[in-house]
């Protein structure tokens, strides 16, 4: 076994996948540490939660990386996105003074969650709102793309000191048709998260 295989090999170990859905990965992520956490925000942070509290006052991961679909208005469906920074689009108690996505009396994390993960393949730099409903409305959102689970996400990874990025690929344009197209689109992306990404990932650890 070569030196630079034995170091992918020993980055796959050290990586951890999460994902919603298995729908939405193929099975095609054999080879890696995955966790599939449900949809919506309290199921992914109970699963993260979960996960990371099983291993005690350790955790092995130098990177977390989620995966998975999301709608846009701004970017074009069928491509992958890296998101970069995670809002909550669905927390609003505007009425007692707070802004739009912050949680009451709570200092951090900060309204805005940035990765602090240094791979970063793609640069798009995209910004996640995440909130528990699916996205087929007119209604206005905050973010340029729309998912349930990536804040949450991102929000554990925080408070646990992990690198955190997620890889969203756009399936539909959070519109009326966003069900028919994410339908019809969510199994296209992983093929792409594989070769830009998961490839990536690979030579990105042997040179770092």
């Amino acid at each position: 076994m070569s030196d630079a295989y034995g170091a992918a090999k020993e980055l796959e170990k050290k990586i951890l996948i999460v994902c919603a859905l298995e729908i939405e990965t193929q099975e095609k992520l054999k080879d890696y540490d995955v966790l599939y956490t449900g949809v919506g925000k309290v199921n992914a942070t109970f699963a993260l939660t979960r996960k990371f509290g099983k291993l005690g006052s350790y955790i092995p991961y130098s990177l977390v990386i989620n995966y998975g679909t999301a709608g846009s208005r701004k970017i074009k469906k069928k491509q992958l996105v890296d998101c970069t920074k995670f809002i909550q689009r669905d927390m609003d108690v505007t009425g007692l003074g707070f802004m739009k996505g912050e949680t009451p009396f709570e200092d951090n994390p900060p309204i805005t969650i940035k990765s602090t993960s240094e791979f970063n393949p793609i640069g798009r730099n995209a910004t996640c709102g995440s909130g528990d409903n699916f996205v087929e409305d007119k209604t206005n959102y905050y973010g340029e793309v729309v998912d349930m689970e990536a804040y949450a996400l991102a929000k554990v990874c925080y408070y646990y000191d992990v690198p955190f990025i997620s890889f969203k690929y756009i399936t539909d344009g959070a519109d009326e048709q966003a069900h028919e197209d994410w339908e019809s689109n969510l199994a296209d992306g992983i093929e792409i998260f594989n070769d830009k990404v998961l490839k990536t990932l690979k030579w990105f650890t042997i040179y770092y």
